[in-house]
């Protein structure tokens, strides 16, 4: 039997753990902490999974909470616009369907759960923050080591790859608080979605139903622009006050959000996060101090900012990627070519989402400006940028160049105007004021400061 150890418990550690058990392997997996210690901690993400990445945990059959978690049906985008005496209105408003639900799952409550299965399932579990003095020692003892874990010393093993890696500074300041309390949204109280909230030259706001360990919930997260006037959060340790500053925040640039926040509290003493960190590709395979060899897994190797919620997804996707790779080589030992062959087929797919979060980090082309306000109007258009959250891969077909964005865009206009059975659009803007009716070159302006 062959021994496979995984270094750090998360998405993509855990799942691909749980995955390898199914297979037959003698499996150990190192964590940091205890089960009762990541249930009872701090909130660790912003977790939004959907519809591919969910699937890879139905086929292992570990989603757990799959009936108790909301069903995400949609996204939505908001705009604000230029500020007022009065705030921020919103410039433009809408909302689109996913084809599949998505869902939001406190990893507090899953890691723990997935480790407690992985025992069960006779898995080895060793709690010890693991060292690269300790992977020296190890990697002599079985066929595979895999790191999932990047924070801190082991970080070191994986160099940067400048040629993927366009920042070397943090693009956001995040701050997250799990709340429960939140109402409902007004024009759509019955759909369950991510509202996505742009505020041009202060960063975004996201909001998403999810599911933490007292309940049902909602995630407020700030994407704060470095050095702007929602970068507010560094230092603070209060959660109380964190909070608080996340309410100020929104109820002068977002107060449309405000409005059905203003009887929130915080899920528990540990629903508050923030932090900051540069998006970095990374060399896969890492080298031990005693020649050892080691594979890099997930955001160890691709860390993407949150920006575009794909951390998990593409957690899961790796997982699923490195466990195929796994299972086809057989018996044949696990060398250097091999696990640069595994990283390459698992960067087919990630290098979109890189390229795709990058390009949202800066400020939108006017060619991305005039896609986002069309999907007020032109249902297939917010239908297709939504379910790119769960296929990146399509952004290339219309997305980064304009001459693709106005074939597409033309396409839509036809497809809407030839069909009067088209569904209507949820949602459209401007929202707030159905009077006024600001010329397309307003919101274009407000929304290309975002970034």
């Amino acid at each position: 039997m062959r021994r496979m150890l995984i270094v750090g418990a998360g998405q993509s550690g855990l799942q691909l753990a749980l995955g390898l058990q199914t297979h037959g392997y003698d499996v150990t997996l190192m964590s940091n902490r205890t089960a009762d210690e990541i249930r009872t901690g701090r909130v660790m993400s912003t977790q939004c999974m959907f519809r591919t990445a969910l699937q890879h945990e139905r086929d292992l059959e570990i989603n757990f909470w799959e009936e108790q978690a909301p069903r995400i049906q949609g996204l939505g985008v908001s705009v604000a616009g230029p500020v007022t005496p009065l705030g921020h209105p919103r410039l433009v408003d809408w909302l689109g369907r996913l084809n599949g639900y998505a869902q939001s799952v406190d990893q507090r409550l899953k890691m723990a759960g997935w480790m407690e299965a992985f025992e069960r399932r006779g898995g080895r579990l060793v709690v010890h923050g693991a060292a690269v003095s300790d992977l020296n020692f190890l990697a002599e003892r079985y066929d595979l080591v895999l790191v999932a874990a990047g924070k801190g010393e082991l970080g070191s093993l994986f160099m940067r790859d400048a040629a993927r890696s366009p920042y070397t500074t943090p693009q956001r300041a995040l701050a997250v608080a799990y709340v429960h309390g939140l109402a409902p949204r007004l024009e759509h109280p019955d759909i369950e979605a991510v509202r996505c909230n742009l505020v041009p030259g202060v960063g975004e706001l996201y909001i998403m139903p999810a599911l933490t360990t007292s309940g049902r919930a909602d995630i407020l997260f700030w994407e704060a622009i470095p050095g702007g006037p929602a970068d507010v959060f560094q230092g603070v340790t209060d959660p109380s006050e964190h909070l608080a500053l996340t309410l100020e925040l929104m109820e002068w640039f977002t107060p449309w959000e405000y409005g059905r926040a203003t009887r929130v509290e915080l899920t528990d003493a540990g629903g508050t996060l923030s932090g900051r960190y540069t998006p970095t590709v990374r060399d896969p395979v890492g080298r031990l101090p005693g020649g050892g060899l080691v594979l890099g897994v997930a955001d160890v190797v691709v860390t993407n900012d949150p920006l575009t919620g794909q951390g998990s997804n593409s957690a899961a996707k790796c997982a699923a990627s490195y466990l195929a790779s796994i299972v086809e080589h057989g018996d044949r030992p696990f060398d250097e070519a091999w696990m640069r062959r595994a990283f390459q087929r698992f960067w087919a797919m990630a290098r979109h989402v890189t390229k795709w979060t990058n390009a949202m980090l800066a400020p939108p082309p006017e060619h991305i400006v005039r896609l986002l306000g069309a999907a007020g109007q032109l249902p297939a258009v917010a239908h297709r940028f939504v379910n790119g959250f769960d296929d990146p891969a399509d952004f290339e077909n219309y997305f980064y160049e304009p001459d693709k964005t106005a074939a597409f865009l033309e396409e839509a206009e036809a497809g809407a105007t030839g069909n009067p059975e088209a569904p209507e659009a949820l949602g459209t803007g401007p929202a707030d004021d159905p009077a006024d009716d600001p010329a397309e070159e307003t919101a274009g302006e407000a929304a290309g400061q975002v970034g």
